[in-house]
């Protein structure tokens, strides 16, 4: 089935390979700036940032909120990337309308119908992710929910489910990207550091993830992963998020795809 191409900012996903990537969280000035350098001297061309996080724990970092929005703005104005961050809360909408390009829905949001629907109701693009135990067809349907609100520019994001296996954080479904090629036109990113859950799985498995269709990668990378206040385990250094950057053209080209520009 023919991928529908969408805009992310002014980045179009849905035909040429795209890349996203920064912090879980973004967590200071100072560890942001030298992150969105980093990305975007590699190749990136979406900057990623978690403003407001979902912890499973409520004593764990949630994120600067509202006190990012200025550094964000401040950030993007240097570096000239769209943004993409997540949004948990309908009420969050208006504030965040005018400085992130891309809304992601994060996973345990895939069901919140009521955020669906009102992010339905915007033109803002909506990258969703598939809820940690969410069928595919599930997946699908919420995804409906944005596109019968009026809203025609999602795409999905596989992230890994919950599965009896416990060798790593989830199992990532490389079954899910070519089947969500192969029966939708809403294109798919892959999102391996949560799909995994350790570092030395990320990219062989965004790597796996690029033969088998995908459209994009969102990926996390930090300066020092050691010392991240969230997600750590799963982030990129730099050095490991340069070696992804260089061999993903190669498995691209083998399946007759390109990077973008």
């Amino acid at each position: 089935m023919k991928t529908k191409k969408i805009k992310f900012g002014d980045v179009e996903v849905g035909e040429e390979f795209i890349v996203m990537a920064g912090p879980c969280s973004i967590e200071s000035e100072q560890q942001f700036h030298k992150t969105a350098a980093h990305v975007k001297k590699c190749g990136a061309h979406i900057l990623r940032g978690g403003m407001y996080k979902l912890r499973t724990s409520p004593e764990s970092f949630q994120g600067l909120g509202s006190d990012s929005y200025g550094l964000v703005r401040k950030i993007k104005q240097e570096f000239g990337m769209p943004f993409i961050s997540e949004i948990t809360d309908p009420r969050q909408i208006a504030d965040m309308m005018d400085f992130v390009d891309v809304f992601q829905v994060g996973s345990r949001n895939m069901h919140n119908y009521a955020l669906l629907k009102e992010l339905g109701q915007t033109d803002k693009p909506v990258l969703l992710k598939r809820g940690f135990a969410g069928t595919i067809k599930e997946w699908l349907l919420a995804a409906d929910y944005v596109v019968k609100g009026g809203n025609e520019n999602v795409a999905l994001c596989e992230r890994g489910i919950r599965t009896f296996e416990t060798a790593t954080r989830n199992t990532f479904d490389i079954n899910a990207i070519a089947y969500i090629k192969q029966n939708s036109s809403f294109p798919v990113i892959a999102d391996t550091s949560h799909g995994t859950g350790e570092t030395s799985l990320v990219s062989p498995v965004a790597l796996a993830s690029a033969a088998a269709g995908a459209d994009g990668l969102l990926i996390e990378t930090h300066p020092n992963p050691a010392e991240a206040q969230s997600d750590g385990f799963q982030a990129l250094n730099f050095d490991q998020f340069e070696d992804l950057m260089t061999s993903l053209p190669k498995v691209l080209e083998a399946v007759g795809k390109k990077m973008k520009a």
